[in-house]
């Protein structure tokens, strides 16, 4: 089936089949390569067997849960059972994560009935989703999808031609240049798969939570003098290069611990508390960016926080994790520090509440007893929903949190 890579995803495109009908498929052989807004992976089988029939093409989008392809006993003899998506119960499975809407909106769920009781395909709940929050009729759309279905880029495509029609002004001077154009130096490609989901995601996000970001400054001193003592302990004992993100959310994990609202998400008009602290680290690819998760951080030691990072980190580079990899998440960090930013006011990933980034690690001159020192110093920005969280509170968990980082003194063996 396809697979549900993280709990706020509700479909997923096939990018590529590694095997043919009536190939051999050893169990956990990699099957298929698959695209969402959270990653691109392999798909192991699940079983062994023969690969009888595949129901969902290259490039062809499916909500989560739906049979992609069916894998029969080397002996069974008889012809694949006719293609017949059991797209029923995955609407119905699908539809339980999505948010209620007020019955104002055009397109209603008895609308909706009205348009698959005329014959009409049954379209995707991503679909139904953006046609609700945008106001779109979907029964006056024409889908180019699989069997007349309307796909995300018919809804985008319909409200791309609503918003020319709206006749929007134009500046003088900033007039884009378009193919047509014979003097215009441009060059076009279409958006990778990946790149079209997190765009998506992050307009969701924006739209779901009210952003606010704060910014604390941290001296690490005391932190940059612990890894240049275990780096070439680490690398000959872990095989393992030992960086400073480690450090952060170890000190992270106790912030957490004392503000639990941090660790929390929105259902509803109710604050659903997680009591296991899974932290996402994002991971930059070529072609996008992927949030692994570390399951039950708080449980490891730092040397067992390290070597699931490095785990994690390298299977998201070669493509090799797994849709458990990437869900459950309650936290998020991100990196920018490393390619020479100071600081960054992330996009929360939803359905968390807040998201930290690491600015980089540079000396500056500081006062420090009425006199002035280098020290290695760095900028930690918080993004925090603010329908949950208040300024006072934020700004609590972050001097916290700095605390933490600037008195680092945890022994490790």
């Amino acid at each position: 089936i396809m697979p549900q890579m993280g709990e706020s995803i509700v479909e997923g495109t096939v990018i590529q089949w590694y095997k043919k009908v009536g190939d051999p498929v050893e169990r956990d052989e990699p099957l298929f390569e698959i695209s969402t807004d959270k990653v691109d992976t392999e798909i192991q089988s699940s079983v062994a067997g023969v690969l009888a029939e595949i129901r969902v093409r290259e490039g062809e989008t499916v909500p989560i849960n739906t049979v992609v392809a069916v894998i029969g006993s080397v002996a069974e003899d008889a012809p694949a059972p006719p293609v017949v998506p059991e797209l029923a119960a995955v609407e119905e499975t699908a539809m339980e994560i999505e948010p209620e809407v007020p019955s104002s909106q055009p397109m209603t769920a008895g609308a909706e009935e009205e348009v698959t009781a005329k014959g009409g395909p049954r379209n995707s709940p991503l679909v139904r989703r953006m046609a609700r929050e945008h106001g779109v009729d979907l029964s006056k759309l024409t889908g180019t999808g699989q069997d007349g279905r309307i796909t995300k880029q018919d809804v985008l495509s319909f409200l791309g031609g609503a918003k020319q029609k709206e006749g929007l002004p134009e500046v003088e001077g900033l007039e884009a240049p378009t193919p047509s154009d014979p003097d215009a130096r441009i060059e076009m490609e279409p958006m990778s798969n990946i790149r079209k989901s997190i765009a998506e995601h992050m307009n969701v996000s924006r739209r779901t939570s009210a952003h606010v970001t704060t910014v604390f400054e941290a001296d690490v001193s005391r932190i940059v003098r612990t890894r240049e003592e275990l780096k070439h302990v680490f690398q000959r004992d872990e095989g393992v290069k030992l960086t400073y993100t480690p450090f952060f959310v170890r000190a992270l994990l106790g912030a957490l611990k004392s503000f639990p609202l941090f660790n929390s998400s929105i259902d509803g008009d109710r604050i659903i508390y997680h009591k296991d602290l899974n932290i996402g680290i994002a991971v930059a690819l070529e072609d996008g960016l992927i949030v692994p998760v570390v399951k039950k951080a708080s449980e490891k030691s730092f040397r067992g926080l390290v070597r699931a990072m490095d785990d994690l980190a390298d299977r998201a580079r070669t493509r090799q994790l797994k849709p458990d990899d990437v869900q459950g998440g309650t936290f998020t960090v991100t990196n920018p520090g490393p390619y020479g930013g100071l600081f960054g006011t992330p996009i929360i990933n939803q359905p968390q509440v807040a998201i930290l980034a690491l600015g980089g690690i540079h000396k500056r001159p500081v006062v420090m007893n009425e006199s002035i020192a280098v020290r290695p110093m760095v900028y930690l920005a918080l993004s925090f929903d603010h329908r949950l969280i208040d300024g006072a509170i934020a700004d609590q968990f972050m001097a916290d949190f700095k605390r933490r980082v600037e008195n680092w003194d945890e022994k490790i063996a």
